[in-house]
């Protein structure tokens, strides 16, 4: 027998597994720079060196992200709640004021993060709603003790180290 599953109901009860918070940039193929807040990224493999971040179907920079060949996963500290959110708001020009490095093929690189994954491509999934991609790490970095922005049951949360 399958139960119907209540969306909304179902996002809450997600909402009680701990998660950290990223922001994910590439560059499109006519050289815009593209980035979203995620949530849904994941280790995969050491050997090789793989990671996952899941894109939103619905989002107006789905495209790019399908179709690129690169990709950062920038790990946030709890001090930059206000970059989740500039790359979370959809229609602003989230790269004004930011001094923007650059990465692996030309991907966009915010100056500050807990840790940086540079990524390759390495393959791409169908997951329902999103499309899953996976990274095989070319360059990463971490910074030293910064306690880690936190998402919890719908809202960020502080952690002490």
């Amino acid at each position: 027998m399958t139960a119907t599953l209540d969306a909304k109901d179902l996002r809450r009860a997600l909402g009680h597994f701990v998660t950290g918070v990223t922001v994910v940039t590439t560059r499109c193929s006519q050289g815009s720079l593209q980035g979203i807040t995620a949530n849904s990224f994941s280790s995969v493999s050491l050997d090789p060196p793989l990671v996952l971040v899941s894109v939103a179907r619905s989002l107006s920079s789905f495209q790019h992200f399908r179709s690129c060949n690169a990709f950062a996963v920038h790990l946030l500290g709890d001090d930059q709640r206000d970059i989740s959110n500039r790359f979370a708001a959809r229609g602003s020009d989230k790269w004004a004021g930011i001094d923007v490095g650059e990465g692996v093929d030309g991907i966009p690189l915010l100056p500050n993060h807990l840790g940086l994954f540079e990524c390759k491509l390495h393959a791409t999934y169908d997951g329902g709603d999103h499309e899953i991609l996976v990274g095989r790490v070319v360059r990463y970095d971490v910074a030293p003790e910064t306690p880690p922005l936190v998402f919890f049951k719908g809202g960020y949360r502080s952690i002490s180290l």
